[in-house]
């Protein structure tokens, strides 16, 4: 039952039991104490009338008398007469004591040679005066118990236990919610006593264990880290093996070569249906449509012409400090002619003071492959004016030299995992329309690795769409020179 109940509760319920229990000990205790004294007192004024009696015999029978406002009666005669037992009388004839036991009187009888004489006494102002200072006892008794019970609900107990453990069940619940400013109990509330020795060791225990989270969600985010530093160390080591394994190259080129005779199929065959057309009939002139066809053949073969030269590395690159904002910014007008991404929202969010040392129309044609592949996706389905690409560039630390990264993020369907692998690789074009040529993503990739980087791709975690991060040195390395020429 207590278990159930609040504090206040419980000690209002003890403080009754108490009570109850304090009153029926006074009774069983003090009762019997006061009237062993009342009957001793009349008992000796019954011995003393006794005495007096024997000493002065007078013959007759039973009288009785009233003496000082005290009952007495007096019984004269033999044993019978005066209501004793044989061995009573035996008694009484050797030495007076006492006789009867009735509740009302208290008696002493003695024998003055002649009759039997039996004296019964009977205090009643010391019998009531007796329960008077037994009543006052208990009621004194009682009302200095719950004097002490109201003083301790009063001001002891609100102070020094009801107010603490609410001080505790408020930062408790502070815990719960995660509210830092009010899970720890303030020193000026915590009070000397035990009470605070709790609160002290519970305000202890979480400070420890907000510690251990911080340390936790440090170490967490150290091992995010290494793990990225990781794995970008591998994906090096991995361009490095392949930049030393010729056979490699070799077996790109022989995949390039299958691929590109596919092609050139389509664009060659237009463009020699059109030639076919002229050399059949001199004088005919090309509609508008077939010469915009016949533009669009030969830009197309232009722009895979491109792709090849540069993946073959045919060309020298040149190094030069170069502002990457307007590299990019670059791109991204070249992306907007060349693939009508007018609805698409692109943010160059790079910060226009950042440098980077690297052959800047190289560069050009890497975020322009970046970027025209995440206006491809967006594009794809959905209502076109919800795509949005987002370019950002930092400036880290690792290994003790300075990176610049750069992530170029959309909001389209994202890449299916099973070709992340392999994506960089020659002719690999998650599309499905007939824009992509499988290369514009690998040419991308061997000119940063060509400027000692590397380039991750990986489906965003914050949401839909795909994210492609580039990590280059910031300042020339031996293999890409350290000319001075600016841009």
């Amino acid at each position: 039952m207590l278990s159930s109940m609040r504090i206040r509760k419980k000690l209002i319920f003890l403080h009754t039991l108490f009570s109850l229990i304090l009153a029926t000990l006074l009774i069983i205790t003090v009762r019997p104490a006061l009237q062993r004294v009342v009957r001793e007192a009349e008992g000796a004024l019954a011995e003393r009338q006794l005495h007096a009696l024997i000493s002065t015999p007078t013959r007759g029978g039973s009288t009785g008398a009233e003496a000082f406002g005290d009952l007495l009666v007096i019984h004269r005669g033999d044993a019978a007469d005066v209501g004793l037992t044989q061995t009573e009388a035996d008694r009484l004839r050797i030495s007076p004591g006492p006789v009867r036991g009735e509740p009302e009187l208290t008696w002493r009888g003695g024998f003055d040679g002649e009759a039997f004489v039996v004296v019964g006494a009977r205090l009643g102002e010391a019998r009531r005066a007796a329960w008077g200072v037994y009543g006052l006892l208990i009621v004194a008794l009682v009302s200095v118990y719950a004097l002490i019970a109201v003083a301790l609900e009063v001001f002891v107990l609100p102070r020094h236990v009801y107010g603490p453990i609410r001080t505790l069940l408020a930062a408790d619940r502070a815990v719960q919610r995660r509210d830092g400013a009010g899970e720890i109990i303030p020193e000026s509330m915590i009070p000397g006593d035990e009470m605070g020795e709790i609160m002290r060791s519970r305000n202890n225990a979480i400070l420890s264990i907000r510690r251990h989270e911080a340390a936790l969600s440090a170490a967490l985010e150290d091992l995010e880290d290494v793990a990225g530093d990781l794995k970008r160390k591998n994906h090096l080591l991995e361009n490095t093996r392949r930049n030393l394994e010729g056979a490699d190259r070799l077996m790109s080129l022989g995949m390039m070569s299958a691929g590109i005779a596919h092609e050139l199929n389509t664009p060659l065959a237009v463009a020699k249906g059109l030639v076919e057309r002229l050399l059949e009939d001199p004088s005919h002139r090309l509609e508008p449509a077939q010469a915009a066809l016949l533009g669009r053949v030969i830009g197309r073969l232009e722009r895979l012409s491109d792709g090849l030269l540069d993946f073959a590395r045919a060309r020298e690159p040149r190094y030069a400090q170069a502002r990457l904002a307007e590299i990019i910014g670059e791109a991204i007008t070249l992306v907007r002619l060349d693939r009508g991404a007018e609805s698409v929202r692109i943010e160059n969010r790079v910060d226009h003071d950042l440098y980077l040392w690297c052959d800047a129309d190289r560069m050009v044609q890497v975020f322009v492959n970046l970027i025209r592949n995440a206006v491809d996706a967006v594009s794809g389905g959905g209502d076109p004016g919800d795509g949005r690409i987002e370019i950002d560039a930092t400036e880290t630390q690792r290994d003790g030299s300075d990176w610049i990264t750069v992530k170029v993020a959309d909001n389209g369907p994202g890449i299916d995992p099973g070709v992340l692998a392999t994506l960089f690789e020659p002719f690999v074009s998650t599309r499905l329309d007939s824009k992509g040529t499988g290369l514009g993503l690998a040419v991308a990739e061997g000119i940063v690795r060509e400027h000692a980087g590397t380039i991750i791709v990986r489906n965003r975690r914050d949401g839909p769409g795909a994210e492609f991060e580039i990590m280059m040195p910031q300042k020339p390395s031996p293999a890409t020179g350290s000319g001075e020429e600016t841009r």
